[in-house]
């Protein structure tokens, strides 16, 4: 089966595939063709680049989308706790990045194999930027541990926050215990907040209630219901474009530094005042009755010092394999994969997890392995957390004397939904790490031959049907 098939362009009556996915498309020069080279079909660009090497070099350009997002996090916290080593990698990931960009200039390199090193630049500039944003939050924030957090649950005035943004979490929870309000504005977490619970720096805020709602696009929802103000730090946020529900709330929604929508107020320069007027002038929140709760802050800087547990486990048999599902979520039933897959993990298997992806199977009670006290199921946290599951397999490897992390018995099935996931997925391949399946569905700028490569290579694989994909995994 091709990539198209898995796109599901060979079922449209309506279009070729020439049509619906043009084999190339790029009109970034003068030379470019009326309309674009590929807008009408053509398989070769007027300075000669194919469609191959024109898609390699979009997917360079994503993931350098994916990895300035955390290089903007990750100085701001260098910034507050400076040395030198971090800034020395700060500057090698600005040098991939300048570097990248100017390969992709046209008529500057037209090398498929020079095409996969540059690609392999930026997913190790992936894995430092990774290790230096988690190594940022933990020196600023402390070392999370594992804490249950309310779902659903909230009470009195409250802001809820949405995005990645710790430090801005930090300093709004600060501000207000500067104006003497922590015990009359309640703090809420949205999405890829949550994981905030879990850091002590933050966790010692007694306002820093719960958390609300799950993955990014369900915001529309949650938000029409809060009845105090609201604030997205990073991506994702949905435009009134997008959806009508926005002007539910557009007069209580905040924006903090790159992201904005029309309609919505900027906080300026870390001034957290004017959010916090509004928060009192509102209502108290209602309608946010639930008692149930999540679990979070499984930090693999946490679990390594489970390690000689894991271990006993491992070596008599109580644990059997380690599953990483994980990822960017996005709106459908697709994605039930997931959970059903989450559902399915025996119960002498355990589950590591990160990003917004978790929201679909984290309202499960995993328990504990079989004769144990370790989780079944660990949150490392944030997507920028990914880096954890790879520093818990390398110590795994060493500590079992294996040799190739991809001998030892683990599952990866990954969801993306934006760039963020590319650069992840471009680390992993960067760190050598195999059998991947990825999903729901395939990249549409990812053609033929070049996941025929990533197949061959790394024997990246698209889900399709959970016994079909790891039903053998799922039978240890």
């Amino acid at each position: 089966m091709g990539l198209f098939d898995f796109l599901g362009g060979g079922n449209s009556k309506e279009c070729s595939q020439k049509d619906c996915h043009p084999k190339m498309f790029c009109y970034q020069c003068e030379m470019s063709m009326p309309e674009g080279c590929g807008a009408h079909g053509q398989e070769i660009g007027t300075c000669g680049k194919t469609a191959t090497k024109s898609r390699l070099q979009d997917l360079m350009t994503f993931g350098l989308r994916g990895l300035s997002a955390y290089r903007e996090h990750a100085r701001e916290l260098i910034d507050m706790n400076p040395n030198a080593d971090d800034l020395k990698t700060l500057i090698e990931i600005d040098d991939v990045m300048s570097e990248t960009l100017y390969f992709t200039l046209t008529n500057v390199n037209f090398n498929f194999n020079e095409h996969i090193a540059q690609l392999m630049k930026v997913g190790e500039a992936g894995v430092k930027v990774m290790d230096l944003l988690s190594g940022g939050h933990t020196n600023v924030l402390g070392v999370p541990t594992p804490v249950t957090v309310t779902q659903n649950k909230a009470e009195g005035k409250g802001i809820l926050i949405s995005g990645h943004n710790l430090d801005m979490l930090h300093k709004l929870l600060e501000r207000i215990e500067e104006r003497g309000l922590s015990d009359k504005i309640n703090v809420y977490t949205h999405s890829e907040m949550l994981p905030a619970h879990a850091y002590p720096e933050l966790r010692k805020f007694k306002n820093l209630k719960g958390n609300i709602g799950g993955a990014w696009f369900d915001q529309t929802d949650v938000f029409s219901k809060w009845n105090g103000t609201c604030v997205v730090n990073t991506n994702c946020i949905v435009p009134p474009e997008k959806s009508k529900k926005v002007a539910n709330y557009i007069d209580r929604l905040y924006t903090y530094k790159i992201v904005g929508i029309e309609g919505a107020k900027k906080i300026e320069n870390d001034n957290f005042d004017p959010l916090i007027d509004q928060t009192l002038e509102l209502p108290d929140v209602t309608g946010f009755d639930s008692d149930a709760t999540l679990v979070t802050g499984h930090h693999y800087k946490t679990i390594l010092t489970l390690a000689p547990a894991i271990l006993d486990a491992i070596k008599s048999g109580k644990i059997k394999r380690f599953w990483v599902i994980a990822g960017c979520d996005a709106p459908g039933h697709g994605r039930d994969y997931f959970r059903e897959l989450a559902e399915k993990v025996p119960a002498d298997h355990v589950i590591i997890t990160s990003s917004c992806g978790k929201f679909r199977f984290n309202d499960i009670d995993f328990g504990t392995v079989p004769g144990t006290e370790i989780p079944r199921y660990l949150d490392l946290g944030q997507c920028n957390d990914s880096n954890g599951a790879v520093h818990i397999a390398l110590a795994l490897a060493d500590a079992l004397g294996v040799k190739d992390v991809n001998e030892l018995p683990i599952s990866i099935a990954l969801m993306w939904m934006e760039q963020k996931a590319v650069i992840i997925l471009l680390a992993l391949l960067y760190l050598g790490i195999k059998d991947i399946y990825i999903g729901a569905k395939a990249p549409q700028f990812v053609n033929d031959e070049i996941f025929g490569f990533l197949q061959e290579n790394f024997n990246l694989g698209v889900i399709s049907d959970i016994e079909k994909d790891f039903g053998k995994e799922l039978a240890e």
